[in-house]
C-alpha cells in the first residue's frame, strides 16, 4: 500500500548512501594517512550516511572494501584510487542496498524481466 509518494506506507526511503559500509586499511609509516583522510573527507561530503572506518595496514597498503567486498587494492594495483571511482562504487552499492529494501516492503521479486509476488 502506498502514502501517495510512491513508497509504501510506514516506510521511509533509504538515504543516499545509507547502509554501505566502508573499511580503509592504510599503511600510516608510509604516510598514507592524508590520503584516507582526503578520501574519506571526500567520500562523507557525498555521501554522509555513509559508515567510514580506517584500519592500520601493512607495508603499501591502501585496501578499500565496501559492504565487506574489496573493490580497490594498492597492492595490486600500485596506485590509489580516483575519488571519483570511489563514489561510482558507493552510489553502485547504495543501489543494491535500496533495491533490497524495495523487494522486502513490496513483496515482489523479478526473474527474467517479469514481477512477480513472493
Amino acid at each position: 500500500m502506498s502514502d501517495g509518494s510512491g513508497e509504501p506506507a510506514g516506510e521511509t526511503p533509504p538515504e543516499a548512501g545509507g547502509g554501505v559500509r566502508i573499511v580503509v586499511e592504510y599503511c600510516k609509516p608510509c604516510g598514507f594517512e592524508s590520503a584516507y583522510l582526503e578520501l574519506a573527507s571526500a567520500v562523507k561530503e557525498e555521501y554522509p550516511d555513509v559508515e567510514i572506518e580506517s584500519r592500520l595496514g601493512g607495508t603499501g597498503a591502501f585496501e578499500i572494501e565496501i559492504n565487506g567486498q574489496l573493490v580497490f587494492s594498492k597492492l595490486e594495483n600500485g596506485g590509489f584510487p580516483y575519488e571519483k571511482d570511489l563514489i561510482e562504487a558507493i552510489r553502485r552499492a547504495s543501489n543494491v542496498q535500496k533495491l533490497a529494501v524495495e523487494r522486502k516492503t513490496t513483496g515482489k521479486t523479478w526473474a527474467n524481466g517479469m514481477c512477480r509476488a513472493v
